[in-house]
């Protein structure tokens, strides 16, 4: 089964400074049926205008990872971290017992445009953490590419869940594949493009949550950029 969540009817939040989207019930706003899906609790598309951001704010049991498509993003946090995400890296905060963190636009001109997302964890309370790491010389081309898991698998950062997160770059007319295996399903988001997944079109905002689905099979109908989520 393949459920379609269209770019049009995600949660807006909107200021001066923010453009937000939200796949999920976020803030104000609500909706029974966009809950989560699986371990998956938060899908935000965040657009920052220069020289803004999030004050400092405190977060707990949750895995949140940041995905920045364009620009760059300033973090800091109350374990002393501090670091620049931008474009080729993934950075995963741990909040277990508690933490504060901000996030900034590192640009003072420049707009930042990143995919906030957070995973419920296995187990509460544990200490906070923090990792990034850069993937920019990986090829995601012509496949999915992993870039985190539970144990920190060959250079990925690690989620404290059971969850796969992957990366796939199609060009345009291209197809990549993907293989579930039994009993778990999956999350995909189009970041940038647009592809037929499993015969269904999905454009830039869209996503799909997949159950029973042995093999997704997608073609680019553009130069695209995906996220794709392997849950139990």
């Amino acid at each position: 089964m393949i459920k379609i969540h269209d770019r049009d009817l995600r949660g807006k939040s909107k200021t001066g400074w923010l453009d937000s989207s939200h796949t999920f019930s976020f803030g104000a706003f609500h909706d029974p049926n966009r809950m989560g899906f699986k371990s998956l609790r938060v899908f935000n598309d965040d657009h920052v205008i220069g020289g803004a951001g999030f004050a400092p704010h405190r977060h707990d049991n949750m895995e949140i990872i940041s995905y920045v498509l364009d620009g760059a993003l300033e973090h800091k946090d109350s374990t002393g971290t501090g670091a620049v995400i931008k474009p080729g890296d993934i950075q995963r905060m741990s909040s277990g017992s508690g933490i504060e963190h901000s996030e900034f636009n590192h640009s003072k001109e420049d707009n930042v445009h990143f995919l906030q997302i957070w995973i419920f964890p296995e187990e509460d309370n544990i200490d906070p953490g923090y990792e990034q790491k850069s993937f920019e010389e990986k090829d995601f081309s012509k496949e999915f590419v992993l870039v985190g898991d539970r144990h920190g698998s060959d250079g990925v950062v690690t989620i404290q869940q059971d969850v796969r997160m992957l990366v796939s770059k199609p060009l345009d007319g291209t197809s990549v594949s993907y293989n579930l295996e039994g009993g778990r399903g999956a999350f995909l988001h189009i970041a940038k493009g647009a592809v037929t997944l499993n015969g269904e079109t999905l454009k830039e905002g869209d996503a799909a949550e997949i159950s029973d689905v042995a093999t997704i099979e997608i073609v680019a109908n553009a130069d695209s950029e995906l996220l794709l989520f392997d849950m139990a």
